[in-house]
Parts: structure tokens; sequence; C-alpha cells
């Protein structure tokens, strides 16, 4: 028979994680308290029009000049010699990303109660970190998925020809979901999101978004419009999650200018000692 004291102290171990549970919701569904969170709104507000105006009159100008003759200078869709890049292409595929960070935080969670001090607001930082990047991109996917099914574009050579003028809106079926890309909107998204928290990784983590745009185009899963579309819906959920989560303090402050910055990144050797200690 186990112990009193070991049955009393799995059931406190569960109450600490339905709190931790609890709380890290409760964070995120609060009222806003920063005092500049209207500055940020506004600039948020000008950032998100000037980028859909430019990538707008960008996508224009890529449907009627750039689609067409791109898509017919890439590789028969299926050549057996682009088997690397279908491996590539999948850090990019939006649900293995989910499910990866949504393990991380499960971990985190699970982990929390046990910890104390330090080692406790650490991993509390770190977790939050974590919620932001998951909500960008998820945030974003949603967001893309929808416009996937209203606009309906064909993907490459769907009719048998290059035609980038090849819709039916409200199909939602895979063959007319090629605007915007899925891969495009969750790379960028989690390029711009971990960017954001810690800035030196954003050449690293830009090249990765790249570098998953361009397996689209060589894949024939999409357009030049379509991935610059899906890199445009990333950027914006993104950005609009961080401004989300510094109206509430979560991560991230608002400068007097309306800039949200980072609350200062975990650092590498803290989450060290901490995982040393669990």
């Amino acid at each position: 028979m186990p112990s009193r004291s070991r049955i009393d102290g799995t059931s406190n171990y569960f109450v600490q994680l339905a709190l931790v549970i609890w709380l890290s919701v409760a964070r995120l569904m609060r009222t806003p308290s920063h005092s500049r969170r209207a500055m940020a709104a506004r600039r948020l507000a000008r950032h998100t029009l000037w980028l859909t105006v430019s990538v707008a009159v960008l996508i224009c100008i890529l449907m009627y000049a750039v689609d067409a003759p791109a898509i017919r200078l890439m590789p028969p869709r299926g050549s057996a010699s682009l088997w690397f890049v279908r491996i590539v292409t999948d850090f990019g595929k939006s649900a293995y990303v989910l499910w990866l960070l949504l393990a991380a935080l499960i971990a985190i969670a699970i982990v929390i109660p046990g910890l104390r001090g330090r080692s406790r607001s650490v991993l509390i930082g770190f977790g939050t970190h974590v919620q932001y990047i998951f909500l960008s991109v998820a945030v974003s996917v949603l967001v893309g998925d929808a416009l996937k099914g209203i606009v309906g574009r064909g993907r490459p050579f769907v009719g048998g020809e290059a035609n980038p003028f090849n819709f039916s809106h409200f199909d939602w079926t895979e063959a007319y979901a090629s605007f915007p890309s899925g891969h495009a909107m969750t790379s960028f998204a989690l390029a711009f999101a971990v960017s954001a928290i810690w800035p030196r990784l954003r050449l690293v983590m830009f090249s990765y978004a790249v570098i998953i745009i361009l397996s689209r185009l060589v894949l024939l899963a999409h357009h030049p419009s379509d991935v610059v579309g899906g890199a445009m819906v990333g950027l914006v959920g993104a950005m609009s999650v961080r401004y989300w989560f510094a109206a509430r303090r979560l991560g991230f402050t608002i400068w007097p200018s309306g800039q949200i910055v980072p609350l200062g990144g975990v650092a590498a050797m803290e989450l060290k000692r901490v995982a040393a200690s669990v």
C-alpha cells in the first residue's frame, strides 16, 4: 500500500500542475495593462498596412510576370532526384512545428510544479516564450487556412497548364489550396517569433524560412506569389501575437516610441542548470 504522505504528495503535484495551466491561460486572457499599448497598437497598424500594401503590389507583379515562367523552370513534380528537398520541406510543415512546440509546453508544465525559487522563475519565463512562439505559428496557420479555402487558387499545373489565374473560390480542396503557402506562413511566423525573443538568431531563422519557401517552389507545390503571400501572413500573425503579449507584460515590454522589445531571453546556461536540477 502506498503511504499517506506519498498519496498526499501526488495529489499536491496534480493540484500544482492544474494551477500552473490555469494561471498560464488566465495571464493570456487578462485585461491589457501596459500603459504604452495604444502607441504599440498604432505602430503595429502602420507596419501591417505598409506590409500588406507592399506585398499586395508584389503579388500582382509576380502573378502577371513571374509565376508562370518560374514554375516552368522547375523539375517535374515527383522527380526522384528531389528526395532531399522533400525531406527539407517537412521542416516547415505546420503540423510538425506545432506538435513539437506543444510537446515542449506540456513538458515545461509537467516540470514546473516540482521546482522552487530561481529555477521555477526561469522555466516559467522560458515557457512564456515557447507559448508566444506556439501561438504565433498557430494563429498564422488558422488565418492562412481560412484564406486558402476562400481564395481557392489552383496549385501549379492543376488543370494541365501553367496558369497562375486558375481559381475555384470556396473549393476547400487540396488542389485549390495554393494561396497562401502554409509552409511559408509557418516558417516565417516561426522565424519572426524566435527572432523577436532572441535577436541573435535572426539570420539563422530567416535563412531557414527562405530555404523552406524555395523548397515549395522546387517541388511545384506553390507559385512564387503563394510563398510571398504566406510569408506576409506569417509575419503579420507573429507581430499581432507579440502585441497581445506585450500589452499584458508577458515576455515583452513597450518602449516610449511604441516599439515592442523582449523583456530578456532566458540564458542557455540558466536553462542547463534548471535541466540539471530536475
